[in-house]
C-alpha cells in the first residue's frame, strides 16, 4: 500500500487552485493536471507500507491546535507546478511532529526538506515554450484535521483515498 499523511484542502482552497489550473489550460499548457479531489498538502510521504492501522495508531500521538493557512504563491520545480502557502509556524511544527512520531516508530518516510505545496500540474508542456504564471487568489482555511491517504494508480493517474484522520486537539 502506498501511503502518505496530508492536510486535505477546503472547498475554497481547491477552487482557488482550480482557477489557476484553468488559467494554465487557457494558455495551452498541457500536462497531468491534478484532479480537484487529489489536491492536498503532504506532511509525510511514507510510500509502500502494509499496515495502515499502525500508522493511524501512531497518528493518535500527534497533538495540534486548529490553525490557519493561506494560499499566496505559485511556483515550480522543473515541470511540476504548485500552489504554496504563506509562512506558518503551526504547519511547520505539525510537519515536524508527524515526522518525529514516524521516526520514533521506525516507519520509513521520504526525508526530503519540507516545502509545503499543493501540486496542481505535472509534466507541464507549454505551447509557446514559456509559462506565464498566474496569480492565485489568496484564500485561507483552518486546518482542523490531518489524514492518512492511500495512493493507487488508475488508468487516468493516481487516485487518493482517505483511510482515516485525526482531529486537532486543544
Amino acid at each position: 500500500m502506498r501511503l502518505f499523511i496530508a492536510v486535505r484542502l477546503s472547498r475554497e482552497l481547491r477552487q482557488a487552485v482550480q482557477d489557476v489550473q484553468n488559467a494554465f489550460r487557457r494558455q495551452g499548457i498541457r500536462g497531468r493536471y491534478s484532479p480537484e479531489e487529489n489536491l492536498h498538502i503532504t506532511l509525510a510521504f511514507i510510500g509502500e507500507y502494509n499496515d495502515p492501522d499502525e500508522i493511524l495508531e501512531l497518528m493518535e500521538q500527534i497533538r495540534f491546535r486548529p490553525f490557519t493557512i493561506t494560499l499566496d504563491k505559485i511556483g515550480c520545480f522543473d515541470d511540476l507546478w504548485w500552489a504554496g502557502v504563506g509562512e506558518s509556524p503551526e504547519l511547520e511544527t505539525l510537519f515536524k511532529n508527524v515526522r518525529h512520531v514516524l521516526a520514533d516508530a521506525d516507519v520509513p518516510y521520504d526525508r526530503k526538506r519540507y516545502r509545503p505545496h499543493i501540486t496542481f500540474l505535472r509534466n507541464a508542456v507549454p505551447v509557446t515554450g514559456q509559462v506565464r504564471p498566474e496569480q492565485i487568489r489568496r484564500r485561507s482555511m483552518t486546518v482542523r484535521r490531518i489524514s492518512l491517504m492511500l495512493s493507487t494508480t488508475g488508468k487516468n493517474g493516481s487516485i487518493y483515498t482517505e483511510l482515516g484522520s485525526i482531529a486537532a486537539r486543544k
